[in-house]
């Protein structure tokens, strides 16, 4: 049987920042630009104003955005009952979910100055300025985030306010509503570290919810929705985020058709993107399969894979070439004589049967380390070997730089510390 409260989710929400308010000195909320923070922080100063209370905000500047994101933080920066304005453009790492050969890339990198996707805006938080002594050039966006709300704290009680919503996802539901370590038995404050809490105040709102308080209040929003609107885009279907991340990548199509300059310098400033826009939304570039040619066998898509990374550099070619080698000999002493032996690809009945009696390999499986740039070969059930930082060496002293494949996984990420402390 359902169970139904006597109130609605804007008054729900309103006696939730009230209650914020009360039992927290110190707050801060997080603002993206994006409608349900936009939303969470004029409801804040709404309530701030009646029990005249002032709060901090953190934007976090990632320098690829819309102007209209930013057109949209310069309104929320006046707001009446906003304390401390933190606007952070600081080289930060990010994930790029368009590249295999630049998973990762670091915004407002003074090195790459002249392809900035826009100029430093003024009075922000940059490395001329920094004032975080836990900051460390190139640190991950969600490694800022924990050092900032640790430094906010000073161990003292300190919440950072998310405007996230549980409709967007089973699992944001779950984690808000069911998760560990509330806060005086409330459904949307969970402690996240020592004296440290993250809010969810508006968390059962629904996107419908938002706009008709927009509506209702006459709040301020970002006017890419609008434009978002026009190229048919469904209120659902409206995002206002980091574009290269895996789970945002579908809507980079959508950025040369609103903002076609900025467009312009988003391809020139990163690696994948235009073929992400015209991809992302295929199997081509999923997250949990793989989609090859239909005319070509794995067999045959494994070798045009290598093949291609061959055109790019003949040594990481011959990486991958060593390792399948291996390999396959392992499979030798299973019991798989011959090439021709080896299966085109194999159901997951198939596999859990030839797990069994150790016969697990099929081209499918190498494809997709290959695509996925997996250079320990995790995939394959590898680990890193000698060989494989001999390999990892002698890319780096040809490029200068690791093509990415340091940022697969923590032992990769471990093993180029350990050669950049050798050649140090």
């Amino acid at each position: 049987m359902k169970k139904y409260l006597d109130v609605n989710v804007f008054d729900a929400s309103i006696r939730r920042i009230e209650y914020i308010f009360e039992e927290f000195d110190n707050i801060c909320v997080s603002v993206s630009g994006g409608k349900d923070s936009s939303v969470m922080v004029q409801l804040f100063n709404m309530v701030g104003k009646k029990l005249d209370r002032k709060f901090d905000c953190l934007f976090i500047d990632l320098e690829a955005d819309y102007q209209y994101t930013f057109d949209h933080i310069e309104e929320l920066k006046k707001l009446s009952q906003v304390n401390s304005f933190y606007h952070v453009c600081l080289p930060i790492s990010i994930n790029n979910g368009v590249s295999i050969f630049q998973p990762k890339w670091i915004c407002w990198d003074k090195n790459d100055k002249e392809k900035w996707i826009r100029q430093m805006p003024i009075n922000v938080i940059n490395q001329d300025n920094v004032q975080f002594p836990f900051y460390e050039y190139g640190m991950s966006w969600y490694s800022f985030l924990d050092e900032f709300a640790k430094w906010k704290s000073n161990n003292k009680k300190f919440v950072q306010v998310v405007g996230l919503r549980a409709d967007e996802s089973y699992y944001r539901f779950k984690s808000v509503a069911f998760g560990k370590n509330k806060y005086k038995k409330t459904n949307y404050i969970i402690q996240k570290g020592k004296s440290i809490y993250n809010a969810y105040p508006i968390y059962d709102w629904r996107t419908e919810d938002i706009w008709h308080c927009v509506s209702k209040f006459d709040f301020s929003y970002n006017y890419a929705y609008e434009l978002m609107n026009m190229n048919g885009l469904s209120i659902h279907e409206q995002r206002i985020s980091q574009p290269f991340g895996n789970d945002q990548k579908g809507g980079l199509k959508l950025w040369a058709s609103i903002e076609p300059d900025t467009w312009y310098k988003i391809v020139n400033r990163l690696s994948g993107v235009n073929m992400s826009a015209l991809y992302a939304k295929t199997d081509l570039l999923g997250h949990n399969g793989s989609c090859k040619p239909k005319h070509l066998s794995w067999q045959e898509y494994s070798v045009f894979l290598l093949e291609s990374l061959g055109l790019y550099d003949k040594d990481l070619m011959m990486h991958y070439v060593r390792k399948i080698r291996i390999f396959f000999d392992f499979y030798k002493d299973k019991g798989v004589n011959d090439i021709s032996e080896i299966k085109d690809e194999m159901s997951k009945s198939e596999m859990q049967e030839k797990a069994q009696n150790g016969k697990w390999i099929h081209w499918k499986r190498v494809a997709i380390c290959i695509e996925k740039n997996d250079f320990a070969c995790r995939t394959l059930t590898y680990g890193i070997t000698k060989a494989d930082k001999e390999d990892m060496i002698k890319l780096k002293e040809k490029w200068g730089k690791l093509l990415g494949i340091q940022e697969n996984t923590k032992e990769m990420r471990n093993l180029k510390k350990e050669i950049e402390n050798e050649e140090n």
